[in-house]
């Protein structure tokens, strides 16, 4: 009953106050987007990515018959994808990972290169721990929708 009673005096009872409409709201914490450097910084970072993959003689079966325009909406989607995933304002308007690589014969082996290639990347901008974790763990999650099973 007592709780009912707190419940329904609200900010009234006991003298409290509600805090003032100029009152500072709390910062809310960046956004793994803002924390990586935003658009720019991603797109740096996606350009390195995709040129690693793209010129590893080990992934070239993938690749190999990919036309410099597909590069280039590659490179986009990943950037798209990235931005929008880390809580940026982008939106990803690709089809889904499974529908993506159906087909392509992608191996364990090559997904073990590819995240090489995407810490090698990371380091290479000097992205912090906390955000290197999470953007690998985020790419962790698509490796069920990417990998053919053997």
């Amino acid at each position: 009953m007592l709780v009912l009673m707190l419940a329904l005096a609200g900010p009234h009872f006991a003298g409290a106050q509600a805090p003032p409409a100029s009152a500072t709201p709390l910062p809310s914490p960046a956004s793994l987007y803002q924390r990586l450097g935003g658009y720019d910084s991603l797109a740096v970072l996606t350009d390195d990515f995709v040129g690693r993959l793209t010129r590893d003689p080990a992934l070239a079966r993938i690749f190999a018959r990919v036309s410099d325009e597909s590069r280039g909406r590659i490179r986009q989607l990943m950037l798209d994808q990235l931005c929008a995933a880390s809580g940026g304002p982008c939106s990803y308007p690709g089809r889904d990972m499974n529908t993506v690589h159906q087909g392509l014969g992608i191996r364990e082996a090559d997904w073990a290169l590819t995240i090489g290639h995407l810490i090698a990347s990371l380091d290479k901008y000097k992205v912090g721990p906390k955000e290197k974790d999470e953007v690998l763990q985020w790419v962790a999650r698509l490796k069920r929708d990417i990998v053919e099973k053997p």
